[in-house]
């Protein structure tokens, strides 16, 4: 009878201890389902309302807001926009066939993205020579990101109101017509006649580049006094040319890439104009010999509007716009006239009627003679 007292004690114990443990893995079972069921549920749930602000983005994308109407035209794929398009190479001396197709299809005004910003494009001469003449009034100029990256922050198109005027009468003192008409013209000449002789002895010459000498050393000279002999200044050509290959690049700052030799261009040429700078601050008693002596004399007032890092940025762009859309503009229209011998023939006649006008044939071209030639 104990014997069948301690089997059953036993059993019940069994049964007792047991079913809580049953009980226990079955709600956790439950419960392990009711949290997959919800993570899935919030799964989905983020990933509608991802997809709900992309699309969102994108619609806001494709029709920004505007206080006006804005042209016709397309804005691309999200932050890449038309970028691609943009800065496909284009091969001929034409207008940009990226320009050329929107023109045909949306009109002279049209609206594009380019390198991450909406923007709209103007190929109306009216409209541009208006936005032009009230800038600093009605508009105000801006640059990319990309483009105070490269040309500094503190570059004569980032500036604006009393500084800007203030840097293009500066400027003017160079290039204003007082200074072309008594000493730009005959330099130019002399610089010129020196050039075509020397290129006469030559088998062949390479149009732009020797162009681009010519320019670079005639404008490099009336900035900054440029001897190419000096071991400190001879690279300077090559680091504008360097500069000058990645400036219509993809913004993309790696080794290798046509942006980082643009960007190590500009750091190169930068660090000799720092040099000449720090050379002729240290010396009080130099005369203005060319543009960069007047411009240390402006650094040098009581009360300087400039600082050294704008005036470093304007040798830099003055240097950069001076050779470089100078002896591009003289290569094309040297191709041009190849291909129009008309005009080549009209443009002699021209040159020898004021040649035989002259007392001295050999003499230089006269201020007179310049404004007597036909445009």
């Amino acid at each position: 009878m104990q014997s069948y007292l301690q089997l059953a004690y036993l059993r019940l114990a069994t049964i007792i201890t047991l079913a809580p443990r049953i009980y226990s893995a079955k709600l956790a079972d439950a419960a392990s389902g009711a949290m997959a069921s919800m993570a899935y549920i919030a799964i989905w749930a983020a990933a509608l309302a991802a997809a709900a602000v992309l699309l969102h983005w994108t619609y806001r994308w494709w029709h920004p807001r505007s206080n006006g109407r804005l042209p016709p035209g397309s804005l691309g794929f999200p932050i890449l926009g038309e970028t691609l398009q943009f800065f496909a190479p284009n091969p001929t001396c034409d207008l940009s066939p990226f320009v050329k197709e929107r023109v045909k299809r949306y009109g002279r005004i049209f609206k594009t993205s380019i390198v991450g910003r909406p923007v709209v494009v103007s190929a109306d001469p009216e409209m541009n020579y208006y936005v032009f003449q009230k800038e600093g009034k009605l508009f105000e100029s801006w640059y990319p990101d990309t483009f105070t990256e490269i040309f500094g922050r503190d570059n004569v198109g980032s500036l604006h109101g009393f500084m800007y005027k203030y840097l293009k009468t500066l400027v003017l003192r160079l290039y204003g017509p007082e200074n072309l008409k008594a000493v730009l013209l005959a330099e130019t000449n002399a610089a010129c006649c020196g050039s075509l002789s020397s290129w006469a002895a030559r088998s062949s010459v390479e149009l732009k580049e020797g162009l681009s000498t010519l320019i670079f050393e005639l404008t490099a000279k009336k900035l900054i006094g440029y001897d190419p002999s000096k071991p400190s200044e001879m690279n300077l050509r090559k680091n504008f040319v360097a500069f000058i290959r990645g400036l219509i690049s993809f913004p993309v700052n790696i080794p290798g890439t046509a942006y980082h030799e643009c960007m190590e261009g500009r750091k190169n040429a930068m660090k000799v104009l720092r040099s000449m700078m720090k050379e002729r601050m240290a010396d009080p008693e130099r005369q203005c010999e060319d543009f960069f002596d007047h411009v240390i004399q402006e650094l040098r007032r009581e009360k300087p509007l400039l600082t050294e890092t704008i005036a470093l940025d304007l040798m830099f762009v003055l240097l950069f716009a001076s050779f470089e859309t100078t002896a591009l503009a003289l290569t094309i229209g040297v191709k041009l006239l190849t291909e129009n011998p008309k005009v080549v023939d009209a443009l002699r006649e021209e040159h020898e009627a004021i040649i035989r006008n002259r007392k001295n044939p050999n003499a230089g071209v006269t201020w007179a003679e310049y404004k007597s030639m036909r445009p």
